[in-house]
């Protein structure tokens, strides 16, 4: 039976900023594979490409920060962070930011409604992914504004196709402007492949 990947959209999502710090730089990125896995003991896993720089901190200082975004967070939140990566740009720089107990980022409470701090207890190798199982070592509620879904982002957040003509990615909104898309095209923003892209037929 054929899969129809549009299912896996159905799926409620929330999207995180996850920070952190090797010392001599912050960094960021959006994440939407944050799962509290128990309760007791405090248990939360989180998924991220082993191509983003954010991976490689992580996985050598086992420390991180998720700042969950809410509705008031803005799509210039989500391109400066999840668009480009930390080993060419300061994605923090000129951000307002604080730091939790332990020491890492933590961006600003008008796009983030809780955070919680973590520490990696284990890894699981998914191939392209790692899960990073953590303990929390600090959590914290900043305000009652609803948390943002990945439904709502492509809904009211993110914007539309304005090309003509081309693809674009139903993960981040790229946009590839040509007739054919190569069946090797990989999306400079987000890492999906070609599956994940649809034609554009009229804006």
């Amino acid at each position: 039976m054929a899969i129809d990947k549009s299912a896996l959209f159905k799926i409620g999502y929330g999207l995180y900023a996850v920070t952190c710090s090797d010392g001599a730089k912050d960094n960021a990125l959006i994440v939407n594979t944050v799962i509290q896995i128990t309760d007791t003991p405090l248990r939360v896993s989180v998924t991220i490409n082993k191509a983003n720089f954010s991976h490689d901190i992580i996985e050598a200082t086992g420390k991180m920060n998720v700042c969950c975004l809410s509705e008031a967070t803005p799509f210039e939140v989500f391109e400066r962070l999840g668009f480009h990566s930390g080993r060419d740009t300061d994605k923090l720089k000129d951000m307002l930011i604080w730091r939790g107990e332990n020491g890492l980022p933590l961006i600003s409470c008008e796009y983030m409604n809780a955070f919680m701090s973590l520490n990696v207890l284990d890894t699981v190798d998914f191939g392209t992914h790692t899960m990073f199982v953590c303990e929390v070592s600090q959590a914290m509620s900043c305000t009652d504004e609803p948390s943002m879904t990945y439904a709502y982002y492509h809904a009211n957040v993110k914007p539309k196709p304005k090309a003509k003509k081309g693809y674009v990615c139903k993960i981040c909104g790229y946009i590839y402007e040509g007739d054919t898309l190569p069946d090797d095209f990989i999306c400079p923003w987000c890492k999906h492949g070609v599956s994940y892209f649809e034609p554009i037929t009229e804006v």
